[in-house]
């Protein structure tokens, strides 16, 4: 079953004159389970596409489809409680005035859930934090912490579908591979279905079973994860940043 589709999908910014084209004619699936990455430099479109699935990109045409549902450009509430997004700044993503206790136990109240004080405690389980971060601030979290609190918020409503933009680039590199870590176990535990932006080859061939390659905001390529593993791109760019990665 595919999880989400995109087909001929353009998103853009400005109009007239000002118009910036972002993404062009983007086109691909994830299956149930899958974890579906999206490689390229900085400005390829790659954020662009998951901020479109959410409808924080608002200008857009194509078709999104997710659990064979189209998406028009409104969100309905349900929508979030199937596709949750885990953002690349973990110091931004949290409001600095709301303890974790009140980042995750707003989210459980706004999607309806009532055994508040349980799921907030499993939801620190989840993501290795435990009851003791529950009252703490986000300036009292490392960058890792900090990004385990944005995971447990997305888990919080019981998602099938993962939205993970850079989940690790503004973190150190001891941390990445934990939080990298985390996410794999979660994906096993939780029965998710990932998509993964990311400029690392490494962290993308780790975490994927597919990808596509991005130039220019145009998908050129895509391919399972053991053609990258065995340098067998055949798209130019493709190939060019396989041998950079080296």
């Amino acid at each position: 079953m595919k999880m989400l589709e995109v087909q001929d999908l353009n998103v853009w910014f400005g109009s007239g004159h000002d118009r910036v084209d972002a993404v062009k004619n983007a086109t691909f699936d994830v299956v149930k389970g899958e974890s579906f990455g999206l490689v390229g430099e900085s400005g390829s479109g790659k954020s662009t596409i998951l901020r479109a699935i959410t409808g924080l990109a608002p200008d857009w045409s194509g078709k999104i489809a997710v659990e064979g549902q189209v998406i028009g450009h409104k969100r309905p509430k349900t929508f979030f409680k199937t596709v949750q997004m885990v953002f690349q700044d973990p110091y931004a993503s949290l409001h600095p005035r709301h303890s974790v206790d009140q980042v995750l136990g707003e989210t459980l109240q706004l999607h309806g859930f009532k055994d508040i004080d349980a799921r907030v405690v499993k939801l620190l389980d989840d993501v290795g934090l435990g009851q003791k971060f529950r009252f703490r601030y986000p300036h009292q979290l490392s960058g890792g912490q900090r990004q385990r609190v944005a995971i447990a918020r997305a888990l919080a409503p019981e998602p099938d579908l993962l939205l993970l933009d850079e989940p690790t680039s503004a973190l150190d590199v001891s941390v990445q591979a934990e939080i990298l870590n985390l996410l794999a176990d979660l994906r096993t535990e939780h029965n998710l279905t990932y998509v993964m932006v990311s400029h690392d080859l490494s962290v993308v061939g780790h975490m994927c079973d597919r990808l596509a390659v991005m130039k220019d905001g145009q998908i050129v390529e895509v391919l399972g994860v053991e053609a990258l593993r065995q340098m067998k791109a055949t798209h130019p760019y493709s190939q060019h940043l396989l041998a950079a990665s080296v």
